[in-house]
C-alpha cells in the first residue's frame, strides 16, 4: 500500500513538473514574440521609501518628485534611440504629446486653491498606471465649491512604466497618508475632509479610512467618494506573479511585463508590468480582509459614509466585489451605491452578452439594504433617455426621477475608465473641448480600416473613455459637499 501511494505521489510530482515546464515554455515563447523593451521599460526612477514618505511633508515630496522627472529626462528622453524619436512617443521631446510642452504637466502632484478661506479639503487618489489628471475635473469642481483640492502623484506613476516594477501597495498608502497630513495641516478640523478615489485610488481611500478607525494619529475623513473602486480584481491578477517568473533570467526580462506597448498617452501608461497587477490584487485583498475583520469586531460604526459610482460592466475591477466585500458590511451610515446600467435601447441584439440582460438583478441582494441604491438606466427599452431608480436604505420601494440625460448613439455601456471624465474632456472626451490641447484626442477617434495597421489595438478605440452622465456625478458630489459634517468635532487630531 505504501509503495502504491509513493508511486502515485511520484507520478503526480512528475506531472506537475511537466505542466510547470510547459507553462514556463509557453510564457517564454509568448514574450519573445512581442516588441523589445524600450528605455521607459528598463529605467526605474528612485521613489521615497515608506519611512521617508511617513516623515516627509508636501514640500519634500514635491522636491523628490522634481528629482524623479529630471532623472527621467536625463535617462530616458535624452537617451532615446533614433527609432523612438517619433511623434507618437510621449518621451520624445519633439512630440506634441510630450507632457513637458503643456501649460501644466498633470502627471505631477498638484494643489488647487479656492478663492478665499477654504470651507473644506479634499484629497484625490488616482488609479493604477494613471496620473493625477484622471481626477482633475472633480478636483476643479471641489475647488470651485470652496474646497482646497490636493491631488498626489502616487509612487511609480506619471513618469515611466518601469516605475511600477519595484513598487509595493504600501508605498501608495504611505503617500496617501502624506497627502492627508498636508490636507489637515492646511485646512484644520472641523472643516470637512473628503477622500476621492478612482480605481486603485478608490481602494487606497477605503484602506486609509479603515486604518484611521484604529490609528488615532490619522485624521478621519468625513466623506469618501469612489469611482470604479478596485475592491476586487479579476482572477488573473491573483496569479500574475507566476507570469513574471521567467524574468528571474535576464534573457527573459520581458516576462516581467503583461503588455509592452507604444506610449502615446501623455497621462497614462499603456505598458503594464506584472508587478502592477500583483500589487493591485494584494491591495484589494488587504481591503477586503480589513473590512471583514472590523465588521466582525463591530468597529465600522464610525466609518465615513461612502458614495460609489460604478458601471455594471467593468473589465478591470469586479463590480460584484464592491457589493459583496464592501457594501454588504457597511453600517446604516448614509452610504450609497450608484450603478450605471447598460444602454438597453441599443439595437445590437444577439451581439450583447446574454448575461447582460440580468446583470443588475444578479449584482444586488433582493432584500432591504443598509445603503441607498441608485440605478441609472433607460426610461424604457426604446429610449436613450435615462432615469434614476432609487431604493432607499432599509426599503424595497423604488422611486423614479427623470434626469434629462441620455446615452449617445452607438454607445452600449460605460466602462471602468469612463466615469471621471466628461464628454468634453480634451483627451478622453467624445466631444473634446479645444481649450486644452494635449496633442491627441483619444476619446474622439472613430476609426475604421484593416487590423494591424494602427499602433494600438481596436479594443482601446472601442472602449468608452468618457461619461455622458458626468453632470449627474457632479450633481451628486454637490449633495455630498453641501451635507454638514457628521463628525466635525472628532476629526481634530
Amino acid at each position: 500500500m505504501l509503495g502504491f501511494i509513493g508511486k502515485t505521489l511520484k507520478r503526480g510530482a512528475i506531472v506537475l513538473v511537466i505542466v510547470a515546464a510547459s507553462l514556463f515554455g509557453l510564457r517564454v515563447y509568448d514574450i519573445q514574440r512581442g516588441p523589445p523593451l524600450e528605455p521607459w521599460h528598463t529605467f526605474v526612477p528612485h521613489e521615497l521609501s515608506i519611512k521617508e514618505l511617513d516623515r516627509a511633508d508636501w514640500t519634500g515630496y514635491l522636491k523628490a518628485e522634481n528629482d524623479i522627472f529630471s532623472a527621467v529626462r536625463t535617462e530616458v528622453t535624452q537617451k532615446l534611440p533614433a527609432r523612438d524619436r517619433v511623434p507618437v512617443n510621449r518621451y520624445f521631446d519633439g512630440s506634441a504629446i510630450h507632457p513637458a510642452h503643456f501649460k501644466q504637466d498633470w502627471n505631477r502632484s498638484f494643489i488647487l486653491e479656492p478663492d478665499g478661506e477654504p470651507v473644506g479639503v479634499a484629497v484625490f487618489l488616482h488609479g493604477l498606471t494613471d496620473s493625477p489628471y484622471s481626477l482633475l475635473h472633480l478636483a476643479r469642481h471641489y475647488r470651485d465649491r470652496g474646497f482646497l483640492a490636493i491631488a498626489i502623484r502616487l509612487p511609480g506613476h506619471g513618469t515611466v512604466p518601469a516605475g511600477l516594477t519595484e513598487i509595493d501597495w504600501e508605498d501608495w498608502l504611505a503617500a496617501t497618508r502624506l497627502a492627508v497630513r498636508e490636507a489637515r495641516a492646511r485646512v484644520r478640523a472641523p472643516a470637512p475632509l473628503h477622500l476621492v478615489g478612482y480605481s486603485n485610488g478608490g481602494a487606497l481611500a477605503v484602506m486609509y479610512a479603515l486604518e484611521a478607525l484604529e490609528n488615532k494619529e490619522l485624521a478621519r475623513p468625513d466623506r469618501v467618494v469612489l469611482l470604479s473602486p478596485m475592491i476586487g480584481v479579476t482572477a488573473f491578477a491573483r496569479f500574475a506573479g507566476l507570469a513574471g517568473l521567467p524574468a528571474i533570467l535576464p534573457a527573459f526580462a520581458k516576462a516581467a511585463w503583461l503588455s509592452v506597448l507604444p506610449e502615446f498617452n501623455p497621462f497614462k501608461y499603456n505598458s503594464f508590468p506584472v508587478n502592477g497587477a500583483r500589487q493591485s490584487h494584494l491591495l484589494s485583498t488587504a481591503v477586503q480582509r480589513s473590512v471583514q475583520r472590523l465588521a466582525r469586531e463591530n468597529r465600522l460604526a464610525d466609518l465615513a459614509p461612502i458614495l460609489t459610482f460604478q458601471s455594471v460592466v467593468d473589465f478591470t475591477v469586479s463590480t460584484r466585489a464592491i457589493v459583496a466585500s464592501l457594501y454588504a458590511h457597511l453600517p446604516a451610515n448614509g452610504s450609497e451605491f450608484v450603478l450605471f446600467d447598460l444602454n438597453r435601447a441599443t439595437k445590437l441584439g444577439p451581439l450583447l452578452s446574454p448575461a447582460s440582460e440580468t446583470v443588475v438583478t444578479r449584482l444586488l441582494p433582493p432584500s432591504t439594504r443598509n445603503y441607498r441604491v441608485s440605478i441609472i438606466t433607460n426610461a424604457n427599452e426604446d429610449q436613450r433617455e435615462v432615469v434614476e431608480r432609487v431604493t432607499e436604505a432599509g426599503s424595497v420601494d423604488e422611486k423614479v426621477r427623470e434626469l434629462g440625460l441620455s446615452y449617445p448613439p452607438d454607445v452600449f455601456s460605460l466602462s471602468h475608465i469612463a466615469l471621471p471624465f466628461p464628454l468634453t474632456d480634451s483627451l478622453y472626451g467624445l466631444q473634446p473641448d479645444p481649450a486644452e490641447d494635449f496633442g491627441i484626442r483619444l476619446g474622439a477617434i472613430a476609426a475604421h480600416g484593416e487590423r494591424g495597421t494602427l499602433i494600438m489595438d481596436l479594443d482601446t478605440l472601442l472602449r468608452m473613455s468618457s461619461n455622458p452622465f458626468f453632470p449627474y456625478v457632479i450633481d451628486r458630489v454637490d449633495q455630498v459637499i453641501r451635507e454638514p459634517s457628521k463628525r466635525a468635532a472628532s476629526t481634530t487630531r
